[in-house]
């Protein structure tokens, strides 16, 4: 009986100091704990200012920065905050660069701040689209209605089996009913269209041309960087200039951002516009910004309005979406930018943001006058922004 007593004791024992283990790994180390900090000017055109300034609780701002901090959210490497004319946050993390052959695509290990440009992945297609806009305003393209082969003259060969009504439109909007296959496939086989075009022998317009036709064009939403690949090309044929080149005058110019770099070219020199460019956190908020104020930065037009209206909504069959890997839930999709509806304070708050693999982020509430930023590296992990979005960020704006 005394055994049985003594060993029991013993369990209680190890049971209790278990639970204090596990309290104690979960509470941060108090003299590691963030607080937050008035964002630097650097006089990059945007203005700074506090969260007390615009009424967003600093408490609760603290705490989703010391939880990224802890690696409650995976790799959150940078998280900005853009609200009523001022950058009032501007947070940098610890992460891996992203480097495709390394495992889980992570690179060197490093703190990242303010200087350092970041891979936007798949938000790389809403900069895309508004360079689409911005050629659309200038005269270089005549509207979105017009077929694409009016500007491929090299794959008129291709134009067949119904591709031929496929317009600039139906590649903004991934209407376009070719059969890419980018979401069921596995992440880094070639059976994933997004990958297997890296190592085809063809190049990588008739990779996509070439591929069966199952919607007719307008009528299905199909995720295909293809797509935006294809719009990068028609852009270089209407302007006589690569993206790299028009963007850097139409665009980035424009804003002040002087560091950028589309990275990743196919073989033939053809770019990687759907997921290889490179920004800073802080340029990234220009364009966000951009967008809120209806495409005018600094006094001048950008984007034209209309465009800014168009990719604030989703396309017509384009709701419901819902998107692997994320904590978003169900989508709509616009001129290459998503849509999701949101209520804050008993009214509807809209946004519609620019989205990349592994966490980037570009967030844009009109009601709330609101930009909201993330990178990051989940390349292999579920990506968690919404859920930092939802419980810290939204429930600080008062």
């Amino acid at each position: 009986m005394k055994k049985l007593k003594s060993l029991s004791i013993i369990l209680v024992f190890l049971l209790i100091s278990l639970i204090l283990l596990s309290f104690l790994s979960c509470t941060q180390d108090p003299s590691t704990l963030r607080t937050y900090q008035l964002p630097e000017n650097i006089e990059d055109g945007l203005e700074v200012g506090t969260l007390n300034e615009v009424n967003i609780d600093k408490d609760l701002i603290e705490k989703s920065i010391n939880d990224i901090n802890r690696g409650k959210y995976g790799e959150v490497h940078s998280l900005l905050l853009y609200k009523d004319g001022k950058l009032v946050l501007d947070e940098y993390f610890t992460g891996h660069k992203y480097q495709w052959e390394r495992p889980g695509h992570l690179g060197d290990l490093i703190t990242w701040d303010s200087s350092e440009m970041h891979i936007l992945m798949s938000a790389s297609k809403s900069i895309t689209s508004a360079c689409i806009g911005i050629a659309i305003d200038n005269g270089f393209i005549e509207s979105v209605d017009q077929l694409i082969f009016e500007y491929l003259p090299e794959y008129q060969h291709l134009a067949t089996g119904g591709r031929e009504k496929i317009t600039i439109e139906h590649l903004l909007t991934m209407n376009s009913g070719l059969d890419w296959d980018e979401w069921s496939a596995g992440k880094t086989g070639p059976e994933n269209d997004a990958v297997g075009i890296w190592f085809s022998d063809k190049d990588p317009i008739s990779f996509i041309l070439e591929l069966p036709l199952i919607y007719e064009p307008g009528t299905h939403f199909r995720y295909s960087s293809g797509d935006t690949i294809t719009l990068g090309e028609i852009l270089r044929y209407a302007t006589g200039m690569d993206l790299a080149e028009f963007s850097e005058k139409y665009l980035f110019e424009p804003l002040g951002i002087n560091s950028f770099n589309w990275g990743e070219r196919f073989p033939n020199g053809v770019i990687h516009c759907s997921g290889g460019l490179y920004l800073k956190p802080r340029d990234m908020v220009k364009i966000g910004v951009t967008f809120l104020n209806d495409g005018v930065w600094n006094g001048n037009q950008i984007v034209s309005e209309e465009w800014v209206k168009i990719s604030s909504v989703p396309f017509a069959y384009n709701t419901g979406i819902k998107v692997p890997g994320s904590d978003s839930g169900k989508r709509g999709y616009s001129y290459q930018w998503w849509t999701v509806q949101y209520t804050h304070s008993g009214q509807k708050a809209n946004m519609y943001f620019a989205d990349g693999w592994g966490g980037q982020n570009i967030m844009v509430f009109p009601e709330l006058d609101t930009v909201v930023v993330f990178t990051g590296g989940n390349y292999t992990s579920s990506v968690k922004n919404f859920g930092i979005l939802e419980k810290y960020i939204l429930s600080a704006i008062e």
